[in-house]
C-alpha cells in the first residue's frame, strides 16, 4: 500500500510540474529566456489579506538579464476554495498574462477562468496600475471594469483581486527587491 501511495504521489507531482511548465510557456515563450526557470525559482513569504503564504517567483532571464517574473500564488476565496495562479509581469510591472494552475471551481460556471473554456483570463495581458487605476481592479458589479460570468461573480472577483494583489506587492517593491521582509496586502 505504501508503494502505491508513493507511486501515486510521484505521478501527481510529475503532472503538476508538467502543467506548470505548460502555463509558464503560455505566458513567456521558452525561446525568449536562456535560464533554467524552474531551477532559478525564488520563494517569498507574503501576507495577503492576513493570510501568510509563500510565493514561487520564477525569473525569466536572457543573457543573465531578468526581463520578466512569473509569480505562482494562491487566492483562497474562489467559490470552491483555493485558486492557484501564475501571473507574469515584465520589468515595468506590466502584465504579460495570468493563467490558472489549479482550481476547484464549478464546471460550466467558474471554470471559465481556464483558457480551454474561454478567453476571459486573457484580458489581463498588457494591464498595469499605470494604465488602469488600482480602484478599477474590480468586477463591474463591484464598481470596477472587469466582466464577471453570468451566475459566477465570485470566481472572476477572486482572479481580479489576486492579480491586483500581485501588482500591489510589486509596486511596493518588497516582492522582488527586498529580502527578509514580509510583504503585505490588506
Amino acid at each position: 500500500m505504501a508503494l502505491t501511495q508513493q507511486a501515486t504521489w510521484e505521478k501527481i507531482k510529475f503532472n503538476e510540474k508538467q502543467l506548470l511548465i505548460k502555463r509558464l510557456g503560455e505566458l513567456v515563450d521558452s525561446k525568449r529566456y536562456d535560464n533554467d526557470i524552474l531551477k532559478d525559482k525564488l520563494e517569498k513569504t507574503v501576507n495577503l489579506h492576513s493570510i501568510q503564504q509563500t510565493l514561487n517567483i520564477y525569473p525569466a532571464k536572457k543573457k543573465n538579464h531578468i526581463f520578466a517574473y512569473l509569480i505562482e500564488h494562491t487566492y483562497p476565496n474562489g467559490y470552491n476554495g483555493n485558486i492557484r495562479l501564475l501571473t507574469a509581469v515584465d520589468a515595468k510591472n506590466q502584465l504579460l498574462g495570468v493563467r490558472v494552475v489549479a482550481h476547484k471551481e464549478t464546471p460550466g460556471l467558474g471554470d471559465k477562468i481556464e483558457t480551454r473554456k474561454s478567453n476571459w483570463i486573457k484580458q489581463f495581458k498588457g494591464l498595469s496600475f499605470l494604465n488602469l487605476d488600482k480602484n478599477q481592479w474590480k468586477v463591474k458589479k463591484d464598481g470596477g471594469v472587469f466582466d464577471a460570468f453570468t451566475g459566477a461573480t465570485i470566481t472572476p472577483r477572486a482572479i481580479v483581486t489576486a492579480t491586483s494583489d500581485v501588482l500591489t506587492l510589486l509596486s511596493k517593491t518588497c516582492l522582488i527587491n527586498q529580502t527578509g521582509k514580509t510583504c503585505s496586502v490588506r
